[in-house]
């Protein structure tokens, strides 16, 4: 009812202006950064669990073929 009495006192629509819609499309766009972002995010996230995964593979295979070497020379001391 108060819409009517607007649209009755002026004599025109409403309608939405300019500068309205460019913060409008401005925040739609800011929008679309943020979720690209935080993809972006999730993606380099996954990528460094899986380097640190290869990492730590490396880091024990390393420690393997160390304890493998001592326990070789150990053996070849010991008869």
């Amino acid at each position: 009812m108060a819409e009517d009495m607007r649209a009755d006192r002026f004599g025109f629509e409403s309608f939405d202006c300019a500068p309205a819609l460019r913060l409008e499309a401005h925040e739609r766009v800011a929008k679309l950064q943020f979720e690209t972002l935080n993809r972006r995010l999730d993606r380099i996230e996954m990528l460094m669990e899986r380097l640190e995964k290869r990492l730590w593979l490396t880091v024990y295979g390393v420690v393997a073929v160390i304890l493998a070497q001592a326990f070789q020379s150990v053996m070849q001391a010991a008869p």
